[in-house]
């Protein structure tokens, strides 16, 4: 009989549920029957495949309330965020990659050889093991899922050991659109995700989570030599110049640091000001941290709710905990209240960039600020950290900003904004960041293989 493993509500820290964790007897009969399933669904139309992920988008939408409630009791995060930065946009790229099934192209070649022509196919690679994080459960079994069914994939998908709910669900309502095997979700560990990376059926494997955890995948897979697609760690800079609007950049900026209790890996993270206007900003963003309410659920004035669990909260703590001397906590650096693993907003100054706490990526509500005196100092200081996920640039000035994109090394660069998705276009950091693409057709291509075709006549 497998273990099992309780779930805890984060905003009280108190168990409401309990889910079992797939060993490898159950890892092993959900990759078999994902191999399976790959022989007949490979073979699809696109149509067919677009079919199926619509109908699926429709029946997530009808149960929108049903979900947000999971989500709500699962991460603790407020229901308005449950529903507009989950759920709808769920739907929405759903159905884009619904029709992004179509857009995979090969090229065709005359004769570079002499009576022959040759042509670029497009394939689907096979089962595709996908292991997601906690910060966000539905929308991200959604960027995993979605574009490997489209390409024609079959999915084995691990969700959070403490956020399966909304996967499970999802796979429940997908089943009547989707031939058995097609799409397998596995409540699990650690040593579910190991399990399964080391299948020898799984084609591919996708990770979004941490640079330790993707370190450790990519030397795991590296034995069977499977295609891995690592979405890590992010430590955003946000680089402020003294032409700004002042206000409207730190609310801009505070919003994309404390949302989701800064559980992004893209949340803004690294203020970099420049001298002439940094204590200037330094106040508006404490301002704006005093008017961050974080709370359950059920606190319609909630902004953000807790962190997902008890060892993140330890982190966060520990993090400010061991700050130099240097460094000045101006406001947060402290748990709230005695119930859950809610986190205070928190602006730190006086950090240096060995610090630790700038060199790590911090995944909570909290906020460095560095000032700087040169465009090429700001970008020394944006690009001296281990990770490369997204940046943003603040500016009235956009020749300055766009020449400073192509100096930042980072996967996503925003201009005036920060934390801002589109289905359409791509997602996917560099260095510590990982690779490789989610969202977009670019996505889709992940999970493609190319092959050469050429015929004589």
């Amino acid at each position: 009989m497998s273990p099992t493993t309780q779930l805890l509500d984060p905003a009280t820290g108190l168990p409401f549920a309990e889910v079992p964790l797939a060993r490898e007897t159950e890892v092993d009969a959900a990759v078999r029957a994902a191999a399976t399933a790959f022989g007949t669904w490979r073979r699809t139309t696109p149509a067919e495949r677009g079919l199926a992920l619509l109908r699926i988008a429709q029946a997530l939408e009808d149960r929108a309330d049903e979900f947000a409630d999971l989500e709500c009791a699962n991460t603790g995060k407020p229901r308005r965020s449950a529903v507009a930065d989950e759920i709808e946009p769920a739907v929405d790229q759903l159905r884009f990659f619904a029709g992004a099934a179509r857009l995979p192209e090969g090229k065709a070649a005359g004769e570079y050889l002499a009576g022959h022509t040759s042509s670029v196919r497009r394939e689907p690679i096979g089962v595709c093991a996908q292991l997601l994080p906690w910060n966000y459960p539905l929308q991200m079994a959604v960027w995993k899922f979605a574009p490997a069914i489209a390409a024609g994939n079959t999915v084995v998908l691990k969700p959070a050991e403490t956020t399966p709910l909304t996967a499970v669900r999802l796979a429940e309502i997908a089943a009547p659109f989707l031939p058995p095997g097609v799409l397998t979700v596995l409540c699990g560990d650690r040593e579910t995700g190991r399990l399964l990376a080391a299948h020898p059926d799984v084609a591919h494997i996708s990770l979004t989570g941490s640079t330790r955890a993707g370190r450790e995948l990519a030397t795991a897979a590296g034995a069977s030599l499977k295609r891995l697609h690592l979405e890590l760690g992010g430590n955003a800079p946000v680089l402020v110049f003294p032409d700004t609007d002042v206000t409207a950049a730190a609310a801009g900026i505070a919003e994309a640091a404390f949302f989701n209790a800064g559980q992004d890996c893209v949340a803004a993270a690294r203020v970099l000001a420049h001298e002439d206007i940094a204590d200037e900003l330094v106040e508006a963003l404490v301002k704006q941290a005093h008017l961050t309410r974080t709370g359950p659920p059920d606190d319609e004035n909630a902004f953000y709710g807790p962190l997902n669990n008890a060892d993140q909260l330890a982190r966060l703590t520990g993090l400010v905990d061991r700050l130099p001397a240097h460094a000045v906590v101006r406001t947060g650096g402290t748990r709230v209240g005695d119930r859950g693993y809610f986190f205070a907003p928190t602006v730190i100054t006086g950090v240096r960039q060995d610090d630790e706490i700038v060199q790590e990526e911090l995944f909570g509500p909290v906020l460095t600020v560095q000032s700087f005196t040169t465009e090429e100092e700001a970008v020394r200081l944006a690009n001296g950290v281990p990770q490369g996920l997204a940046a943003s640039v603040w500016t009235r000035d956009h020749a300055r900003a766009n020449s400073i994109t192509a100096e930042l090394d980072f996967g996503c660069v925003w201009i005036n904004t920060h934390l801002r998705f589109a289905a359409e276009m791509p997602h996917g950091g560099f260095k510590a960041s990982g690779y490789g693409k989610d969202l977009s057709a670019y996505a889709v291509e992940e999970y493609t293989r190319i092959k050469h075709v050429m015929s004589a006549h």
